[in-house]
């Protein structure tokens, strides 16, 4: 019985295993799988295409299938780009051109060493401009074919690639009074959680400076001021929110990228702030200058309690009181690490 089960489990795994998804094993550098080209299109492609790579090693491929079965079109043309090892071996200057007839979906992929080139928004735009409306009309080869003859250009004429960069950063370009609108919007946030911070950091210096005149107890003391942090935690995330859409919409996520890398400023940020919280408490108890330094740990003065920290208001920064506050052909050995674009019509 014992047998059985075993052999049951191990022909389970053997039928997992063999449906598996295959991939197609190029050795044409247009491979036709979904028949969308005649005999005569099919040639002028191969010609073109084994032209560009003799003369710059790069290999540009086209495969054309009827359809993807369970894969998203980005793991299957990464997958054939990787077992076909398209490029050269070190230069990774392959492209390939996944065309999923039945899907209406294709997808550009391009190989580590041609990815500053071709980068994800050259290869978007492709698709989007010149591929989807020929795809529409049932045009693939002229769709397919001028998409070629535009990634050849871009990578023998640099002028001509500059010239497409250009127009697809004047395309992403906001309106004036649209960035003005979300500017406003964004400082709204920053008001508020300016005004939430100020209230809490207030309330939390007037906390220690209770604690290092003896008029609140230190355990106390230390529980109210965890609590504090609470609206403070509050006003830096409203505050910090329009930043981070600023550095996204600019651009600069690299420097956010570089500093979630290595998060040793944070500890020298939270020890600069504990600094400074006690140095303001200390000169605000020198300035009201009627307070001597003490201690209490467990005993706090009852009317300064109500006074300072009562149910209808806490203190303030300031001297007066307010109120709480309460995101032929073969691979040369190159390899793709997922650049590149995709679309559908």
């Amino acid at each position: 019985m014992l047998k059985v089960r075993w052999f049951g489990f191990l022909f389970l795994i053997c039928s997992l295993c063999a449906a598996q998804q295959e991939y197609p094993k190029l050795t044409e550098i247009v491979t036709d799988n979904a028949q969308i080209f005649t005999q005569q299109q099919l040639e002028e492609l191969r010609n073109k295409l084994y032209q560009f790579e003799s003369k710059t090693t790069n290999q540009l491929v086209i495969l054309t299938i009827d359809a993807l079965g369970n894969e998203t079109i980005e793991k299957y043309a990464l997958e054939v780009f990787n077992q076909n090892r398209l490029g050269q071996e070190g230069e990774d200057n392959g492209i390939l051109i996944l065309f999923s007839k039945l899907d209406r979906e294709v997808r550009i992929e391009v190989g580590y060493g041609l990815e500053p080139y071709i980068t994800d928004a050259v290869a978007s735009r492709i698709i989007r401009n010149t591929m989807i409306p020929r795809f529409k009309d049932e045009d693939y080869f002229g769709g397919l074919d001028a998409a070629t003859n535009q990634i050849i250009e871009f990578l023998n004429n640099p002028d001509a690639l500059e010239e497409f960069n250009a127009e697809i950063e004047a395309e992403a370009e906001m309106p004036w009074w649209l960035l003005g609108v979300i500017g406003l919007f964004l400082m709204m946030f920053v008001a508020v959680g300016g005004f939430v911070f100020y209230k809490g950091y207030s309330t939390l210096i007037e906390i220690i400076r209770g604690i290092f005149i003896g008029k609140l107890a230190v355990v106390r003391g230390v529980f109210m001021a965890a609590f504090s942090m609470i609206p403070l935690i509050f006003g830096l995330v409203f505050m910090g929110m329009p930043l981070f859409f600023m550095t996204m919409l600019l651009e600069y996520d690299d420097i956010l990228f570089g500093l979630s890398k290595d998060l040793t400023w944070v500890l020298f940020v939270i020890v600069a702030f504990i600094a400074i919280t006690i140095i303001l408490a200390i000169l605000k108890i020198r300035k009201k200058g009627n307070d001597d330094f003490k201690l209490s740990f467990f005993k706090s003065d009852k009317t300064y309690m109500e006074k300072t920290f009562s149910s209808s208001g806490t203190h303030s920064f300031g001297s007066g009181s307010s109120s709480g506050s309460s995101s032929s052909f073969s691979g040369g050995g190159g390899s793709s690490g997922g650049g590149g674009a995709s679309g559908s019509w």
